[in-house]
Parts: structure tokens; C-alpha cells; sequence
């Protein structure tokens, strides 16, 4: 592994330790064998290093790659991959109509599922919380049939959505892990990832998280659960406290 300074990069995260964009970029770093300077940063206070690599969302993670900056995590990750071609296994699918695929199922984790998922911890009142949790459900029956697709291999099913190997929409997927089991945990529901509801989702879960190096990477899930309780819901916390 060539070192951070050899490869100029260096990676500005959220302090907190719990970011799933930040987890993700660090995943893709770690398939591509890269080195890289670890830069936490206090959102709330934000370095002029951060303003000036990211003038226009001023958010976290960014990437500096020789001087230059990347922002926004899924085009980090690419980014990665086109820029070190040689290191590692390739992130994203060869196959241009594969590589579309799972573009559009990586966007459909960021911007429709997770969201239903947490929004289940911003619901008002018991039916608005059951309306969102099967809102979840339905999006992790989409996923589940996804993952039947794009893990195909000629005839049989390889372990992962991208193939024999982890890939871009597997990196994009499986950094939400922890967050699904704290949310799940919290808003007192079955797993979300069910082996009776979604036998393969939930094998593939297993696989993604024992697969090295990403063990490490993961956020214990006490964690995360106290991050939601303390930071982004703290009315959460007092409600679930009252009602026991």
C-alpha cells in the first residue's frame, strides 16, 4: 500500500464517527488498497478547509486528491475507481448497462429508501409510524428482487450485488447496515432485513458484513443508536423513555 503523502489524499469526515457517506467512502478507499490523511471535522464549526473544498454544500465527507477536491459519496467512490485503476478490484461494473443499473439502485438506497426508513423515527402517531415502516418494507422487497438481478452470473447467483465480488451498489447498500438495525431497534419492529421476508437481502448482509476489511468500518450499532437518541431525535429518546 503506497502511502497518504504518495498518493495526496486525505479524507474530511464528520466527527461523530457514525456517518454513513463518510463509512462509505472509507470502504471504497479500503477495496482500492489506498492510504489516505483521516481529517475529522466538527460540523457545527465548519474549517475554512471545508469551506473552500466544498463552497457550494459545505458538507461532509470530502475527498482532496493532490490538492483538488471530490464531494458527495457515490461520486467519490467513482471517482476512486477511475482514478486508481490499477489498485484493487474495480468498484463498478465493466458492462456499461450494468454500471447504469446499479448507478440507478445506489441513488434509490440514497434518496428513497433510507429516508423512509429513518422517517419512521419523525412519525407523529402510531398509524403514520406502521404507514412508514411498510413504505421500508416495500423498498426492501425492491432491493430483494434487485439483488436477484444484478448478482447473476450466467445461470447461477453470485454472492453479491456486484457479482463474484463486492461492488459499487454492495458499497452503497451495505453502509447503511448499522443504521437499519438501530432504527429497527428504536422504533420497536422485526428486522429489516428478514431471512423469512428477504432470504437473499438478509444472506447477502451476513456475507457483507464478515467480508474483510469492512468488519472494522461498520458502526456498532449501540452506537449509532445512541447518535440518533441524543443528536437527530432526541424527542425519540424521551417518548420511548415515558412509554417504558
Amino acid at each position: 500500500m503506497v502511502g497518504a503523502q504518495e498518493q495526496g489524499l486525505k479524507l474530511l469526515v464528520p466527527r461523530s464517527g457514525v456517518s454513513i457517506y463518510a463509512i462509505r467512502v472509507q470502504m471504497a478507499l479500503a477495496m482500492k488498497g489506498l492510504a489516505y490523511d483521516y481529517l475529522p471535522e466538527d460540523p457545527r464549526c465548519k474549517s475554512d478547509l471545508l469551506l473552500a473544498s466544498n463552497p457550494v454544500h459545505k458538507t461532509l465527507p470530502v475527498l482532496i486528491h493532490s490538492g483538488r477536491p471530490v464531494c458527495e459519496s457515490l461520486i467519490i467512490v467513482e471517482y476512486l475507481d477511475d482514478a486508481f485503476p490499477g489498485n484493487g478490484a474495480s468498484i463498478l461494473p465493466a458492462d456499461p448497462y450494468r454500471r447504469a443499473v446499479a448507478r440507478f439502485w445506489a441513488a434509490y438506497v440514497d434518496n428513497k429508501m433510507f429516508p423512509s426508513c429513518i422517517g419512521i423515527l419523525n412519525t407523529a402517531n402510531q398509524q403514520e409510524r406502521a404507514d412508514k415502516v411498510e413504505e421500508t418494507l416495500a423498498a426492501f422487497g425492491l432491493l430483494e428482487a434487485a439483488l436477484a438481478e444484478c448478482s447473476k452470473e450466467g445461470e447461477a447467483e453470485a454472492p453479491f450485488f456486484g457479482g463474484g465480488s463486492i461492488g459499487f451498489l454492495d458499497i452503497a447498500l451495505g453502509c447503511y447496515i448499522p443504521w437499519f438495525e438501530a432504527i429497527g431497534r428504536l422504533a420497536g419492529v422485526p428486522p429489516f432485513l428478514d431471512a423469512a421476508r428477504t432470504p437473499k437481502l438478509a444472506a447477502w448482509a451476513g456475507r457483507f458484513s464478515a467480508a474483510k476489511p469492512f468488519i472494522a468500518l461498520l458502526t456498532a450499532v449501540d452506537k449509532v443508536e445512541e447518535y440518533i437518541t441524543k443528536v437527530l431525535y432526541p424527542k425519540w429518546n424521551v417518548a420511548v423513555t415515558a412509554s417504558n
